[in-house]
């Protein structure tokens, strides 16, 4: 993968450091410019800690049994997995497959509506307005925008409204709906090797521009000509050092000066 970052490197030399990488704190339109000067065809994006500055999926999952939308028995059963997930008991993509399963039996129209008031009251303000910008000015240059997340695709859909992402390009996490009632048969969980075979399944098997804020992207930032770690986890910021990666703090989560 270092042999694509030639281009890039045209823009904003490869730091090799974590130390490097936070002394460097690139600037928003530094940033911006160097993507948009890569003229990426297809651009890639997380979404939970990328586009916006909080886990969506298990602050939805919360939110919706406090609300009392899932059951007593679901909500008790949820948090003994999450308890084992935390413990290093659950896989990742188990958990996340459990967190959509748990609303088995609902109308999905139920589950949209309690989605967007969600995402509305409580993720709406937490959006990177750098990351907006961004996706808006790719699209305005003729990039096709994808969006992998494994969060539930109704929290995913509604969240990326304002970034104008038509839903047959937004891969998340996904049960079987039938005759508008949710079931608990999985479709896809985008998550590690995952989100790389979920944009393979839809085409997209090299896509020039890749964007992720956790270990969890890993595979699908290495599969980017141009990867970009973004708001990234210690583990990711570790991967980016190994590789070359630009890594890009939005003002709102800068770390302190290095």
């Amino acid at each position: 993968m270092r042999r694509e970052l030639g281009a890039l490197q045209e823009y904003s030399p490869a730091l090799t450091s974590i130390q490097s990488i936070l002394s460097a704190r690139i600037s928003p339109e530094k940033f911006a410019h160097t993507v948009l000067s890569l003229r990426p065809a297809v651009a890639v994006f997380d979404c939970d800690g990328t586009l916006w500055n909080d886990d969506a999926g298990y602050e939805f999952m919360l939110w919706s049994i406090a609300e009392g939308i899932v059951s007593r028995n679901a909500s008790d059963w949820i948090d003994s997995r999450y308890r084992l997930y935390r413990a290093g008991e659950v896989t990742e993509i188990a958990m996340c497959g459990e967190m959509v399963q748990i609303y088995d039996g609902l109308r999905e129209a139920e589950v949209r509506k309690a989605a967007a008031e969600f995402f509305q009251t409580r993720i709406a303000g937490k959006i990177f307005p750098e990351m907006l910008q961004l996706v808006h000015d790719l699209q305005q240059a003729g990039s096709e925008i994808w969006a992998v997340s494994s969060t539930n695709n109704w929290v995913i859909e509604e969240g990326l409204r304002g970034f104008h992402i038509p839903a047959e390009r937004i891969l998340a996490a996904r049960v079987q709906v039938t005759g508008g009632v949710i079931t608990s048969r999985l479709l896809d969980i985008p998550s590690d090797e995952g989100k790389a075979m979920s944009l393979a399944r839809a085409g997209v098997l090299t896509p020039d521009a890749v964007f992720g804020n956790s270990i969890h992207d890993g595979a699908m930032l290495q599969i980017a000509r141009y990867p970009f770690a973004v708001n990234p986890t210690m583990q990711l910021l570790k991967l980016a050092a190994q590789n070359g990666w630009l890594v890009f703090y939005p003002k709102a989560v800068m770390p302190e000066q290095a």
